[in-house]
């Protein structure tokens, strides 16, 4: 394994891949130096002497500015590098690139569930979701009476046969009897328990949106309800209104027409301002529920093409490997993805400060450069107007593991969208249906952007991370996937893919990606369920818009 390396030839910084010496001797594709003090790993260190002001490029674009006199070998800090990135304009389209080889993949599929309107989802998911959170004790309620007696109570590998043991107690069991027993259920035996066999799931949410605040926020919350209503994960939904609320059954029956003129769905609303009471309230909301499974059970896994896969491409708890091996990575397959005609969708917008101008380049149309020019500019006043800005987006783990400007944590993050041309940028809440690569408008805030890509349409969400997240999502399922080993080994119970070992050149980026999309076949077929899935983590946070980096 080698000590350093460098991204792009035209970098004028270095990456420690291990912890470096003060003193230590660098020779390295031409390089050579030595450190001034020591280096950490993960971090970048200068391959020239820097004048305060001097610009510091690395992948190949300005990620910072020198803000005092750095050595050659000496480390880059917070101390002595300040964010700055390049101007961008709209110009002449380079959509050029060269498509990876696919051919392993040609002729595979995967088994999804295919709806009505032509839509294949990964999952068969029931939703019960309140317009306001007046009802989030409501669907609380219904959740404690629904999920456990349906077989869906999850989070932890094993249930307990409390059942078992009431019975034995029944039928007059002493305590010592009742000890002995083995009464722990492995969760594939949860699973043949289930009620309704071709329902994955039936999912809780809850927010604290629908009223009060801004009339706009409730409208965008319904448009989001209609994306997740439209998302071929989903097979239909049981809403709770209170009757009064901003987010009206109207606002949110228009924004599934709008998002989908052939939509089918069942989908139930139960208002508790028209109940006589509150069990006859909660009553209903199960009766309506399981009609809806009854509906939901009807519809089979059957094979499907790669093409109709939508994978979302996100990253959280980002370290200064992230860049070179995890992003580099998911980048690899979602170009292997257009390549077979599927959709990847790139987020987080506040994470591509600084690359603007190759991603504009990089779209087909020039409406669409200059939407995502006129989205970024918007976004970038709304941050400073409330006293931030893109320059604050590094969070505090970042910076300790190298990422110590937004730009060269947008630099790296990048990199999940490969190379490809892209076909479509959109605004939050709009749904997907352009193949090939699309960007979407979300904040940097992990849940919310893993609320958003699923909102507009992904069936399947990879979250790169080189520190750790929980995060998970109710419908979509979320691929964890660690950008070094130590981690994927501290955190195996997270994390579900490593690619560490492109760190240590044991795996090249394009032979980790075939691997990686292997995975997630498997996982869109319903063969594997991923960390975030098995422990329950059902994250769902929408965007208030102009409060979230």
């Amino acid at each position: 394994m080698n000590k350093v390396l460098m991204v792009h030839p035209t970098d004028n910084v270095m990456v420690a891949l291990k912890d470096l010496e003060a003193s230590e001797e660098i020779n390295f594709e031409g390089q050579h130096l030595t450190t001034v003090g020591p280096v950490k790993s993960k971090h970048k260190f200068a391959l020239k002497d820097f004048d305060k002001g001097d610009e510091v490029y690395m992948y190949g674009v300005l990620v910072g500015k020198a803000t005092q006199p750095i050595k050659k070998g000496e480390a880059m800090t917070t101390e002595n590098v300040k964010h700055a990135a390049s101007d961008v304009v709209v110009r002449e389209r380079k959509t050029d690139w060269i498509k990876p080889d696919v051919s392993a993949f040609e002729n595979r599929t995967f088994k999804g569930y295919h709806r009505t309107d032509g839509q294949i989802g990964t999952q068969n998911m029931w939703l019960v979701v309140p317009l306001v959170f007046c009802e989030n004790r409501n669907v609380l309620a219904a959740k404690e009476i629904l999920e456990e007696k349906l077989g869906y109570s999850k989070g932890r590998d094993y249930d307990l046969d409390i059942d078992g043991l009431l019975q034995k107690i029944e039928n007059g069991a002493d305590s010592s009897g009742l000890i002995d027993e083995d009464i722990v259920i492995p969760l594939a035996e949860q699973k043949k328990n289930r009620a309704f066999k071709n329902v994955d799931g039936i999912k809780f949410l809850l927010h604290d949106g629908g009223c009060g605040g801004i009339r706009q926020d409730s409208d965008t919350l319904c448009q989001l309800l209609a994306g997740y209503l439209n998302n071929p994960n989903v097979a239909g939904a049981t809403f709770l209104s209170l009757g009064c609320q901003n987010a009206q059954v109207e606002i949110l029956q228009d924004a599934i027409k709008k998002v989908n003129p052939k939509f089918d769905k069942p989908v139930y609303y139960v208002e508790q301002q028209k109940s006589s009471s509150e069990t006859d309230f909660i009553s209903n909301i199960v009766k309506y529920t399981m009609a809806g499974l009854v509906e939901a059970n009807k519809v089979e896994r059957q094979e499907a093409p790669i093409s109709a896969l939508r994978l979302g491409l996100e990253c959280g708890g980002s370290d200064g490997f992230s860049g070179i091996s995890a992003n580099p990575v998911i980048g690899y397959v979602s170009d292997m993805l257009v390549a077979l005609g599927a959709i990847p969708i790139l987020a987080e917008f506040p994470e591509l400060n600084g690359v603007e101008q190759s991603l504009t380049d990089r779209c087909v149309e020039e409406k669409d450069a200059q939407r995502f020019v006129d989205l970024m500019a918007i976004y970038k006043h709304r941050a400073e107007a409330v006293g931030s800005g893109f320059d604050a987006n590094p969070s505090p783990g970042n910076i300790k593991d190298g990422l110590i400007t937004d730009a060269m944590k947008s630099a790296g993050a990048a990199k999940k969208g490969g190379s490809s041309p892209i076909v479509e940028v959109l605004d939050y809440t709009e749904q997907v249906t352009k193949k090939g690569l699309n960007l979407l408008c979300t904040p940097g805030n992990d849940v919310e952007s893993t609320t958003a890509l699923a909102g507009s349409g992904a069936t399947l969400i990879t979250f790169s991370t080189g520190l750790g997240t929980p995060t998970g999502n109710p419908i979509t399922p979320v691929i964890k996937v660690s950008s070094n080993s130590i981690l994927a080994e501290r955190m195996k119970d997270i994390i579900d893919f490593d690619t560490g070992s492109v760190i240590t050149g044991e795996d090249t980026i394009a032979t980790k990606a075939a691997k990686m999309l292997d995975y997630l076949l498997e996982i869109a077929s319903g063969n594997a369920e991923t960390n975030s899935m098995r422990m329950r983590h059902d994250d769902f946070i929408p965007w208030k818009r102009g409060i979230s980096l």
